[in-house]
């Protein structure tokens, strides 16, 4: 893990704490596009009312809104936890050639955990993957939230 990780992996924390902030699952993330941030993203699936409003869609969009186009080639995104099998293929169908995120997700990681969407042999697009970026801080946010939500229950 190097420096560069670490501080994009971050503002992509800082992302999730602004989720964290609005009462929504505190997942964050950036794309980097030649060591600049194109685009942000926090969950946001509450406050829309929008099962997509997921925090590597909306950074995804907003980068190839900048970019002006759908192509993310040269882009890597930074995620708090491990990517869903929606934002996989997000990340897949978007040609990003690297992932980087934190904390593993057990129950629907998409990545590692589950299943492995962005390696698949059979897609004309595979993406290098780094685990573990601050990795206790990325599950520390989140598993606060979970505590928080179950004791107001």
């Amino acid at each position: 893990m190097d420096e560069t990780d670490r501080t994009y992996m971050q503002a992509a924390l800082e992302e999730a704490s602004k989720a964290y902030a609005v009462g929504e699952v505190p997942i964050g993330a950036v794309v980097v596009h030649r060591g600049e941030i194109i685009g942000r993203g926090h969950n946001r699936r509450e406050t829309w009312k929008d099962p997509t409003a997921h925090a590597e869609i909306l950074a995804i969009q907003e980068a190839c809104r900048r970019l002006g186009g759908w192509r993310l080639t040269e882009s890597t995104l930074y995620v708090t936890i491990e990517p869903c099998a929606m934002c996989a293929g997000a990340i897949v169908l978007a040609r990003i050639p690297r992932l980087v995120y934190g904390a593993k997700d057990p129950k629907a990681g998409a990545v590692d955990s589950v299943f492995d969407l962005v390696r698949r042999k059979e897609l004309n697009h595979r993406v290098d993957v780094t685990s573990g970026v601050l990795e206790e801080e990325c599950r520390a946010v989140i598993q606060r939230f979970f505590r928080e939500l179950r004791s107001r229950d």
